[in-house]
């Protein structure tokens, strides 16, 4: 009597592709989720890492120079302000809330419009003028600007009665955009123990500045991937698709609408034309010509 040998186990199945292609695209959608909100939450944090300036105006025997800030014009160097004089009590009538006499402020530097004026017998207005603010825009978006220490004289009376009453700078508001912050110098003529002057310093925020190196980034993979398929093509590791010329046509006439979009408006010719801009259109263009080099080649 034979005994039959025991079958021998049978291997494991191989575990199913699909199975695995789907844990994969699990795992990819997660990751890009994770990446996306932490992405959104950080740049929600540095945007509000900047906070508007508030003026100190508790004082009423002082005089004050409210310059409330409106516009930052990068490429002309010049800082659009509103500025609004705040009399101390013996020059202002509290019952009417208007000005006993003729008042001037007269800043140093100057003004783009002078002399800036409030007449009495009315409430005082804020006057929009505009100030030097040095910087390089060519450094774009590493650029920073800032005023010289600007001061303020408050002429009051009129014709040769007028007299010089000494005022303390006060800067308030914010700059879309901008992390600003104000330094005191100078004596203090007033009550109040802190310098008359100011001088203003703006740096380009956070926010906007990792908005503007994203932007950075895609203008720098837009040709990248333009010359690798033309490249891929070209060498025969994949095949000669000619759809692919309107995909480069189109890059190609997408780079200076990017370029345009780009927070700021950096000036044409800045930095950021001459390393980038330029090199992605050449590589455009040199994809393009390798694109019909292949098509040349295996057309007839």
């Amino acid at each position: 009597m034979t005994i039959d040998a025991p079958a021998p186990p049978a291997e494991p199945s191989p575990p199913r592709p699909r199975k695995k292609g789907k844990l994969i695209g699990f795992a990819l959608l997660l990751a890009f989720l994770i990446i996306y909100v932490g992405s959104l939450f950080g740049f929600h944090l540095l945007a509000d890492s900047s906070a508007p300036l508030k003026a100190d105006l508790n004082s009423t025997d002082d005089t004050v120079v409210l310059v409330r800030l409106d516009e930052l014009k990068t490429v002309a160097n010049r800082l659009t302000v509103k500025v609004l004089v705040i009399p101390q009590d013996s020059m202002f009538d509290k019952r009417l809330e208007v000005l006993k006499t003729d008042t001037a402020v007269r800043m140093d530097p100057a003004n783009d419009l002078g002399d800036l004026l409030y007449p009495a017998g009315k409430s005082p207005a804020q006057v929009a003028t505009t100030i030097e603010a040095h910087g390089n825009p060519n450094n774009w978006p590493f650029d920073s600007y800032s005023t010289d220490t600007l001061s303020a004289d408050v002429l009051v009376g009129s014709g040769d009665d007028r007299k010089y009453i000494p005022a303390r700078v006060e800067v308030a508001g914010a700059l879309d955009g901008w992390d600003v912050s104000v330094r005191r110098v100078g004596e203090a003529s007033q009550d109040s123990d802190k310098g008359d002057s100011v001088v203003i310093s703006l740096h380009r925020a956070k926010g906007p500045l990792i908005f503007d190196l994203g932007i950075c980034l895609v203008l720098f993979a837009l040709p990248t991937l333009a010359v690798t398929v033309a490249i891929l093509m070209l060498t025969g590791k994949r095949a000669f698709l000619p759809p692919f010329v309107t995909w480069f046509a189109a890059v190609l006439f997408a780079i200076i609408p990017i370029r345009n979009f780009l927070p700021g408006s950096p000036p044409t010719g800045a930095w950021i034309d001459q390393a980038l801009v330029l090199w992605a259109l050449i590589a455009l263009v040199v994809a393009m010509i390798i694109f019909f080099v292949t098509w040349y080649r295996r057309t007839d």
